[in-house]
């Protein structure tokens, strides 16, 4: 089954992720995003939706607007449809980590057979999403590109995302100039406040290098966030009764008087 993968790597007791189904839709347009997920390593998650699920790629660089740019996209299990729109935090376990809704919108196929040109391992497709649009290609390298097996030994999982020459393509940092969610307008960290702080110290998916040091900010962020918010706001003193300056006041008018 489609999702067999996908369900066998994750505990649904444990973790917020949909469990899905295939959900076959008859759009002629259909759906796509990019997760941007913090977890051992940050990197983006590339989602296609065909045949009632969505196609995944995992980018460690995430997706570049420079035709020269290839970017290395490894194929992992397909996704549950319902996963396109989930933003949040995966506590523990497979993909344990912060995910965020980088992108999204909808595809289609500049072929007539995508099953065809899956197989081949030449996917050409337009975008249309808030981030990323125009032409693009996915296609297989078998393993030949640098750093492309992860250790792995399966070539067939190696992939390039390439965008192809037309409007919307530039020289642009897509990812450093638009690294917010789509979904919340947030960072991580906002993402992350709207949980319990304390789950990443117990169950801390980057144990060090960049994401480590990474995640230990959002954290410190997120705390602050979350106290921010939780904090009382002050308020002027009331004073009951006569005070000092009403009493001075009182005695100055007696003398007037008298």
């Amino acid at each position: 089954m489609a999702l067999d993968e996908y369900r066998k790597k994750r505990d649904f007791n444990k973790t917020p992720e949909p469990a899905g189904k295939v959900a076959r839709r008859a759009a002629k347009e259909r759906f796509f995003c990019v997760q941007k997920h913090l977890a051992s390593h940050l990197h983006y998650d590339f989602r296609l939706e065909h045949d009632g699920v969505l196609l995944s790629w995992a980018v460690p660089k995430g997706p570049s607007l420079d035709p020269k740019v290839k970017r290395l996209a490894m194929k992992v299990e397909d996704h549950p449809f319902d996963y396109g729109e989930f933003e949040g935090v995966i506590p523990e376990g497979y993909g344990a980590g912060i995910v965020m809704l980088w992108d999204r919108g909808t595809w289609t196929p500049q072929v007539e057979d995508v099953d065809a040109a899956l197989e081949k391992g030449d996917l050409k497709f337009t975008l249309t999403g808030y981030k990323l649009k125009g032409s693009w290609v996915l296609v297989r390298t078998s393993g030949r590109y640098p750093g492309a097996r992860g250790g792995s030994g399966d070539g067939s999982r190696s992939w390039l995302l390439i965008k192809h020459r037309d409007e919307w393509a530039g020289e642009l940092d897509i990812t450093e100039f638009a690294p917010l969610s789509v979904k919340s307008k947030g960072d991580f960290e906002d993402i992350l406040g709207e949980e319990t702080p304390a789950v990443w110290r117990s169950n801390r998916p980057a144990k060090g290098g960049e994401a480590g040091a990474m995640l230990a900010t959002i954290i410190e962020r997120a705390a602050k966030l979350k106290a921010g918010r939780q904090a009382p706001a002050r308020r002027a003193p009331v004073h009951h009764g006569v005070t000092k300056t009403t009493k001075r006041r009182r005695t100055i008018k007696k003398k007037r008087s008298s």
